[in-house]
């Protein structure tokens, strides 16, 4: 349920990113000191239950001598989750001020499991170097790749999507695009699928632009993930159904600080 939640609140927005030359984008929706927080949910037996929280922030850092911006997601399960299952995590990615994906690390205490994830990209003679180091439980697996096409981490792709425009998409659009997990590449597809009005729990109402994250098993479709974007400039993540072998959770956008622009998405706030 974990690694689907991470997926989820950051794969969206896609389109155009796979058609570039460069890894590069115009940074047009995000600035230093943005804030999203999250609220978890899991539904067992017709329950929906609190299950944690989840947070990311933006901010200036160096790296390699040059001025980046450094992306963290924390993710937490809450005292009764951790009955069942204890999950401390930490994502941090570094990309360049054009983000360009630099370096991502995962650090994960999920249950027994202790594991870290290290990439670092590189570039050279037009192909995307990656270079991953995977350690579960003391365990080391190493992964070095060559890509003729640009390669992305959970969180460096979520930055770039974020500024791209999509006006042009069309319901049934599928977009593809190649992440590294950690061990290897994999390559995802997303599904756009048109706009609809979100109710958010507090009451405030966002027009919002929706998408399916897929996997094909045996040759059929299988949806994993629906989301809610907002329909405004920020392209925030507002809404995520994960569809899970043993039930479903949800994820909710709980506080937004530091937005580059207004929510013109917000089509009725709470009374």
């Amino acid at each position: 349920m974990i690694k689907r939640i991470y997926i989820c609140i950051f794969l969206f927005l896609f389109a155009g990113i796979c058609a570039k030359a460069q890894c590069g984008a115009v940074n047009d929706a995000i600035k230093p000191g943005e804030e999203l927080s999250y609220e978890l949910k899991f539904n067992w037996k017709f329950i929906w239950i609190n299950a944690g929280w989840a947070k990311m922030t933006v901010d200036t850092t160096t790296y390699n001598g040059k001025k980046c911006l450094r992306t963290d997601l924390e993710s937490f399960t809450n005292k009764k989750i951790d009955m069942f299952f204890r999950m401390r995590d930490t994502l941090t990615c570094i990309t360049s001020e054009e983000l360009v994906p630099l370096y991502f690390r995962k650090g994960a205490a999920e249950g027994k499991r202790y594991s870290v994830d290290d990439v670092k990209f590189s570039y050279r003679n037009g192909k995307c170097i990656v270079d991953q180091h995977r350690v579960v439980n003391g365990n080391i697996r190493k992964n070095f790749q060559e890509s003729s096409v640009c390669v992305y981490d959970m969180l460096s792709i979520l930055l770039q999507a974020r500024s791209y425009d999509a006006t042009s998409y069309k319901v049934g659009d599928k977009i593809l695009f190649s992440m590294a997990t950690g061990k290897d590449i994999d390559k995802q597809t997303l599904i756009y699928r048109g706009k609809d009005i979100y109710k958010a729990e507090d009451g405030n109402k966002y027009r919002c632009l929706v998408f399916s994250l897929v996997e094909y098993v045996k040759g059929e479709e299988k949806e994993v993930i629906t989301f809610y974007v907002t329909d405004d400039r920020n392209h925030l993540p507002v809404r995520l159904d994960m569809y899970l072998n043993f039930g479903s959770a949800k994820a909710f956008l709980s506080g937004i600080k530091g937005n580059k622009y207004p929510l013109d998405s917000l089509v009725k706030k709470a009374d």
